[in-house]
């Protein structure tokens, strides 16, 4: 199994592999790429996302800056919206429905570090890391200066109030917000 496939499973790999650093570069790259295209440049903006995410939906949007680390496991759904200021650690799958919106500054995180900090490094020195996958369904709204921790699931149809650390699921219908982010109403539907 190379050190790509067990990044996307969860397994504890090595992030000095070759192959990982080649593509995190490559993400690298291109996220400085585009957030060195004129704003008002909308085309050449869509051109580099198209390259740069796993999908990118149609008259999906995203505002400069933005801060990933593959951008290839981001998966953004049709008519959904990032605002600026956002940072998207895609170790492993973001993926965000349709419709669904982050305002400025959201986290989400999908790298997994061990707790105890003798068992973060090996005894020869690599950094000990896995990840879980994060995704958000559709018609969500992710309110600002939220950050969502590696392996939630947050539902359709979800608001998560501002300032919100989400490190559980959050179920269809929902509003949440707090820290830790809970559920505080339903919503009709």
């Amino acid at each position: 199994m190379t050190e790509i496939e067990k990044m996307m499973t969860g397994l504890s790999y090595d992030c000095a592999d070759t192959d990982i650093k080649d593509l995190h570069m490559r993400g690298k790259r291109m996220m400085w790429e585009f957030n060195r295209i004129e704003p008002d440049d909308i085309v050449s903006q869509h051109d580099i996302l198209c390259k740069m995410l796993g999908a990118l939906g149609e008259r999906a949007r995203i505002n400069q800056p933005l801060c990933i680390d593959y951008g290839c496991n981001i998966y953004l759904g049709k008519d959904s919206f990032i605002n600026m200021n956002c940072t998207l650690l895609d170790a492993n799958k973001i993926i965000i429905g349709d419709r669904t919106l982050l305002a400025p500054d959201v986290k989400i995180y999908t790298a997994v570090h061990p707790k105890n900090g003798s068992e973060r490094y090996t005894e020869s020195g690599k950094l000990v890391t896995s990840t879980k996958p994060v995704s958000i369904g559709s018609d969500t709204w992710i309110g600002g200066g939220s950050i969502i921790l590696p392996g939630v699931r947050i539902g359709n149809n979800v608001t998560i109030g501002a300032g919100s650390v989400v490190t559980h699921d959050i179920p269809d219908n929902s509003v949440a917000y707090g820290v830790p982010c809970r559920v505080m109403e339903r919503q009709e539907v």
